[in-house]
């Protein structure tokens, strides 16, 4: 994203700078029309203060970035004071980043398959690849920890077409092996999408591998669907064009706006696991999850959801008629 600087003079106390951060953050609440469009937008803002926190300019705007990025770390959309512990943990993210761009080269990411399963047949039709990170004492780290970062630096490009071609490779293999109903799931970060050779990377992918395209569903997330909308729908009619399919992670956990369902060539929705997880003894979420399900059907969407354990208790665990 884009970064700006703010200066103030004579600000007075800490409550009346928090203050002007949550009117610049109020701005941003209500979505920005684009040629007819609703466009949504954030801002993470990270707050140093001269002399008390550094009497030097440069260290200043250091400390005011290392605050920014706490904010981004407690979920976006917020505003963050700089703190000493912040420059320790700048100097982990700087570490990170380093150790990020060396894996790449060292061959430390490695793909996991997580099974998709008809809740019909209870037959598996297909799998999601699952990037880790086995560091050099062969640690595991989760995605949640390098993720955020790789998109922040654009290393995600390079690491999400390993993915494409490692996981779109591993497909074909389970083809030959008798396998070819089988169907490959990836999670696409916004930062990818938005490369101009991300089409194309795709297509690289599935032509080197032979699989056959329609075996390919790409996930991406609600809030990709609300930024640069114009060119998000370009380059998923792009994608659909190619024969791949489309999928919404984590649907409902994201913005309110439904109509994206309408404009974008989506062929499944993959219900959040935060409403399915308690689906046998929370009648909020059941119905939750039947209006899902009700609203992908009417619109010829299928849809999957996300769970660790069956929820043989759930009505919603049975096939539908």
């Amino acid at each position: 994203g884009d970064e700006f600087a703010l200066i103030f003079t004579d600000a007075g106390e800490s409550k009346h700078i928090a203050q002007l951060a949550q009117k610049v953050l109020s701005q941003f609440e209500a979505p920005v029309m684009i040629e007819g469009r609703e466009v949504f937008s954030g801002a993470s803002i990270g707050i140093a203060f001269y002399p008390s926190d550094t009497d030097n300019a440069e260290a200043l705007l250091k400390f005011a970035d290392s605050a920014m990025y706490h904010a981004k770390e407690l979920g976006r959309n917020n505003y963050q004071f700089y703190s000493h512990e912040m420059t320790a943990s700048a100097n982990q993210r700087l570490q990170m980043e380093t150790d990020l761009r060396r894996a790449i080269n060292r061959n430390e990411f490695v793909l996991h398959y997580q099974p998709l399963v008809d809740a019909r047949t209870n037959q598996p039709t297909g799998m999601e690849a699952l990037i880790r990170w086995r560091d050099p004492s062969g640690q595991l780290i989760p995605p949640l920890q390098f993720i955020p970062l790789a998109e922040d630096t654009g290393l995600i490009v390079p690491i999400g077409k390993w993915v494409l071609e490692t996981a779109c490779a591993q497909l074909r293999q389970w083809h030959d092996a008798g396998h070819p109903a089988l169907t490959l799931s990836v999670n696409v970060a916004t930062r990818q999408l938005r490369d101009e050779t991300f089409v194309e990377t795709v297509r690289q992918a599935i032509q080197t591998s032979g699989i056959p395209h329609r075996s390919l569903e790409l996930e991406i997330t609600e809030s990709i669907l609300l930024e640069n909308s114009e060119d998000t729908l370009g380059t998923l009619n792009a994608l659909k064009q190619l024969g791949v399919t489309l999928a919404i992670d984590d649907f409902g956990t994201g913005y309110s706006s439904l109509s994206y369902l309408k404009r974008f060539p989506i062929d499944r929705v993959k219900i959040d696991r935060s409403f399915v997880r308690d689906l046998a003894s929370d009648s909020d979420d059941l119905a939750i999850v039947r209006a899902i399900i009700a609203l992908a059907h009417a619109m010829q969407l299928t849809v999957i959801a996300e769970i660790r354990i069956c929820c043989r208790g759930s009505p919603i665990c049975r096939p539908s008629r």
